[in-house]
């Protein structure tokens, strides 16, 4: 299984049934609908596709909406306008037939907003203005990088915090459908502050809807407040393309890896997006450069990583995802393969920061290894969604610890809301997930976490094993399937202890979750016999499993006890 999770956006090259089939079965695990584009009924075609091709392959596959948010144009203006370095132009209050000396924007307040010696940018930042002089009705520019200037192109005002609505009257639209059309995550553009995205909540919530919100972070005022962003989102997304035109082009990188590190300490997903195979959008193979981008934002520690034009217009969609899936497993496998090297038990816990001073340490980065492990292991001591809820972040550290001790094949997490499953994630045991959940929808919002297999189970069943075995099965995950893919479980049942079995108890209360984790070990990867923490040797159809919590509680359930499951 590949950890990394992908995200493609549906567009003409892409939208068709059968090419739908064709991504989800190389790799989709979520599929964007961009507002920006198309129509609500164009888009309800394609969320119908995605629904029924996922049924046919049994699969759980998330959808997420993406919201335009306020976009600032210029007005009307002449064909052939150019602006030429060192001109000197006119942005006026009122709306007119422009040129490239004066013309107008969709946004009035611009005008009382912005100030001498801020910046304008024109068309992604290809044509670059500075303010020089203001008036009551107008701005005076100067043109620092000229060009073809023509009408409706997007305008950004980089210095300035405009007093922009965080939804506008389209996205209150985009809204109510996506409302309407249970999707499964709404992402939220130009967010600035947690109010925007408390807004867009509340908006939600009048609705009686809990879609889960993904803030993308795309301009400076969102870099200033990202903690209190991180903190009321559900997710975040790295928009690199407007983030480069807002900030210093040369930050996005190491904004990008803070971005990260602060979403996986706060036990929040987070997707890179933007460019990241471009080339692909005319070309069948891409660029050494942006294979080098895709594994670096896995080795910074993304949940995801999203193509936008690549599947949505380009000319090789299928083959975009196809190298985008190479890549990442790619990561994974090395990962795995550096951890062995430096003597680390197979499944063992790595947060994002473990995996970059693994990855600098086994690229010879130069730094003493005795060093760089003393460092990983002193980050690792801050619990993961600890500023959240601290006794549900331990429980969870502890389920992954435990994993790794016991040398577990497989981890499952009996999911009500899916936020232990998050917080598991983000310890990076190198070992599958299961998320097991009775809701379908929670099943299709699992499908963004890192290395989470989503599994749908009745509520009603009491047979832990048997609902352990049917998910091995239909999985191909030890200890049914001799070759099958480590894994590790989490869930929970204390009173299915099998005898001669240790109990053990983490006092506490537990999250909405109540997080269920069983842990099994299979020798899938080992000899045909393993010794585990001393006792009899596991056969090859059995499986020791630690159960954290209770699928069948209603109330919170803080045990975690260690059974021993047969084929």
């Amino acid at each position: 299984m590949n950890p990394t999770k992908i995200v493609a956006t549906l567009g003409p090259a892409s939208e068709s049934e059968d090419m739908i089939r064709a991504l989800i079965d190389v790799g989709l695990d979520v599929a964007r609908l961009n507002f920006s584009h198309g129509t609500h009924e164009g888009h309800e075609a394609a969320l119908a596709r995605v629904r029924r091709v996922a049924d046919e392959r049994k699969l759980h596959l998330a959808v997420l909406g993406d919201l335009c948010g306020p976009k600032l144009r210029i007005g009307r203006i002449a064909p052939g306008a150019v602006l030429r370095r060192g001109d000197e132009c006119r942005i006026v209050r009122q709306p007119l037939d422009g040129d490239a000396q004066r013309f107008s924007t969709n946004h009035a307040a611009v005008i009382d907003e912005a100030q001498v010696g801020h910046r304008l940018l024109i068309d992604d930042g290809l044509i670059q203005l500075r303010i020089i002089g203001k008036e009551r009705d107008e701005l005076t520019c100067r043109c620092d990088v000229g060009g073809k200037i023509s009408s409706a192109k997007g305008l950004i005002l980089p210095d300035t915090d405009l007093s922009l609505p965080s939804l506008t009257e389209k996205d209150e639209r985009d809204v109510a459908w996506a409302i309407a059309h249970q999707l499964d995550y709404l992402a939220l553009s130009f967010v600035r502050r947690a109010d925007d995205v408390i807004s867009l909540r509340e908006r939600l919530n009048i609705a009686g809807a809990n879609i889960p919100i993904v803030s993308k972070i795309e301009t400076p005022q969102a870099i200033e407040h990202l903690d209190d962003i991180i903190r009321v989102s559900d997710a975040l997304l790295v928009a690199r393309g407007d983030l480069g035109v807002m900030t210093d082009l040369t930050r996005v990188p190491l904004l990008q890896k803070d971005m990260i590190a602060r979403c996986s300490l706060a036990g929040r997903p987070v997707i890179v997006a933007t460019q990241m195979l471009q080339s692909m959008v005319d070309q069948p193979t891409p660029t050494r450069a942006e294979v080098s981008d895709v594994a670096n934002a896995v080795f910074d520690g993304a949940d995801a990583v999203m193509l936008s034009a690549e599947t949505a217009s380009g000319q090789y969609p299928l083959e975009a995802l196809k190298v985008m899936n190479q890549i990442t497993q790619g990561v994974a496998d090395y990962q795995r393969r550096s951890m062995r090297g430096r003597g680390e038990a197979p499944g063992a816990v790595g947060s994002a920061s473990d995996a970059s001073a693994a990855h600098d340490s086994a690229v010879g980065a130069g730094h003493d290894r005795a060093f760089d492990d003393a460092q990983s292991r002193r980050s690792s001591i801050r619990l993961v969604g600890a500023d959240m809820d601290p006794t549900t972040a331990a429980v969870a550290r502890s389920a992954a610890n435990v994993a790794a001790d016991l040398d577990a094949d497989w981890i499952a997490i009996w999911c009500r809301t899916g936020t232990t499953a998050a917080w598991i994630s983000k310890y990076r045991p190198r070992r599958a997930i299961v998320g097991f959940s009775s809701d379908p929808q929670v099943c299709h919002r699992l499908s963004l976490l890192y290395g989470v297999i989503p599994y749908r189970i009745e509520a009603a069943r009491t047979d832990v094993r048997a609902m352990l075995l049917e998910a091995a099965r239909a999985l191909g995950l030890p200890p049914v399937a001799a070759q099958g893919l480590p894994s590790a479980a989490a869930q929970g049942l204390p009173s299915a202890a099998a005898p001669g079995l240790s109990s053990v108890a983490a006092q506490g209360a537990m999250d909405a979750d109540s997080p269920a984790g069983s842990i099994a070990s299979s020798p899938s990867s080992r000899p045909v016999t393993a010794h585990v923490a001393g006792r009899a040797p596991l056969k090859v159809s059995e499986a020791l499993v630690l159960l954290v919590g209770n699928p069948q509680a209603t109330r919170r359930e803080p045990v975690i006890s260690i059974h021993r499951i047969g084929a």
